[in-house]
Parts: structure tokens; sequence; C-alpha cells
């Protein structure tokens, strides 16, 4: 299916992260379920991923659990888990088709273990995919991930491992959930909120970040594209002046 003509894709981002914001609010605006808006939500996601693998897109992760998350009513966690490990069934053979690899970043021993044993077996099988990294946080807190990090440097650093004086932004990185793969360039939250969530906060210190009013169930191929959009009419300084980037 043919994309924006106005879409540059030399400067399309290499890794896209978003906040998939507005399930619930969409479904009780319409006089429904929230698990409503949830179910509603995972066509989006089929149609998100479709799209970031047609443009060449690098790395899609997105926020589908959060640490906080687990507060909910235990009836929208439990429905919550359901369409998780749906998705993850009816998804694996176009996951395999298409190229895509299943990654997932977060606390997943805390996954209910019949979901886990679904998400741990879609990991394996796409593992050797090289298209598209689709890349799922769940019972993910950046605050947390941050925290493992520093319990990790500190261990290596008490074994010999490590020098304290050598401790840089690599080290940290390297430690990370998202080790190995590159920054995201871009951070899109649907759903008229306007804040980061405890999402990423290492790993998007120099991205773009695009919020739309847009609900999630609602946010498909035309409103994705607008978000690559708005990113590609953005100048990415990195602290750099706009007539420095100019002078090359």
């Amino acid at each position: 299916m043919a994309t924006d003509p106005q879409l540059q894709p030399e400067k399309l981002p290499r890794h896209v992260a978003i906040v998939m914001d507005g399930n619930g609010r969409w479904a009780e605006g319409r006089k429904k379920p929230r698990l409503y808006g949830h179910k509603v939500g995972a066509s989006s996601v089929r149609e998100i991923v479709e799209v970031a693998g047609e443009l060449g897109i690098e790395v899609l992760t997105l926020y589908a659990f959060s640490s906080e998350n687990w507060r909910r009513p235990e009836g929208e966690v439990s429905g919550l888990m359901s369409i998780l490990k749906n998705y993850l069934e009816t998804e694996l053979s176009r996951m395999l088709s298409n190229n895509i690899r299943l990654c997932c970043i977060g606390e997943l021993d805390k996954i209910p273990s019949g979901v886990r044993a679904v998400l741990l077996d879609s990991i394996e099988k796409t593992r050797n995919n090289d298209k598209l990294v689709l890349n799922l946080a769940l019972s993910y807190g950046a605050r947390d991930e941050i925290v493992l990090a520093a319990r990790q440097i500190a261990e290596e650093c008490l074994a010999g491992k490590l020098r304290p004086a050598d401790i840089d932004q690599e080290t940290v990185a390297g430690n990370l959930y998202t080790s190995g793969l590159p920054d995201p360039d871009l951070l899109i939250r649907t759903g008229g909120e306007k804040r980061l969530s405890n999402f990423l906060l290492w790993q998007t210190s120099y991205a773009e970040i695009v919020f739309t009013e847009t609900m999630w169930p609602d946010y498909r191929r035309e409103a994705f594209i607008e978000s690559l959009l708005e990113y590609q009419r953005r100048e990415r300084r990195f602290g750099k002046t706009g007539a420095q980037l100019k002078m090359g």
C-alpha cells in the first residue's frame, strides 16, 4: 500500500517509540467497557507494525503495559493479559511471514505464566528475523530499569571486573534492557496527555517528541504518517546550532 509521497525515506527515524494511550477513555466515550478500547487498540498495533515494516523503520517500541499498570482493577489487568496473549498467538504467523523479530523489555517474571510462555515462544521463533524489531515494553518502568542497571554495574565493580572510574554512558546503556538497540529518534504519545510516564527516560534524552490528541484506537496509518512528517519537519541539532549543521 502506498505511503504519503511527502515522506523522505532518507530522513525516517531508525527507532520509533510509542506510548499507546487513550484506549480506556476512547471506550468510555462510546459507553463501552474499557477493555473494548484495548481490544480495538490491538488492531491499531497491527496496522502501525505493518506500516513501520513497509517503511523500513528498524525498531518499533510499544509501551504495552507499565509497571504502574499492575495497580489497575484486577479485572482490567486480567483482561489486558488475555488480549496480549491473543495478540501474540494470532500475530505469530504474520511476524514470521513479514520477517519481524519480537523482543520484550520489562520485568517479565511478573507476567502470568501462561502469557509469558506464549511471549517467550514468539520471541524464540522470530529471533532470526531481521526486517523490523517489534519491541514490547511489558511490566516496564524506566526508573526500575535504571536502578537494575546500576545494581549490575555495582556487582561488576565488586567482582573486580570494572573500575568505577571507567563507568561511562556506554556502560550504563549496555546494562539497560535496550542494550544493542539504537536509541529512539521519535517518541509518539497518543491520547492527548503530555508526559513521558516513566518510559525510556535514559534512551529518549534526544528523541523528538510528538504528542497527538488522537486516541490509540483511532491512531492508524494516516495518523502515523503525519507523526513521521512532523518528525521530518524538525531540525535535530544535538546541542549544535542550525548554522553548524548547515556547514556540515
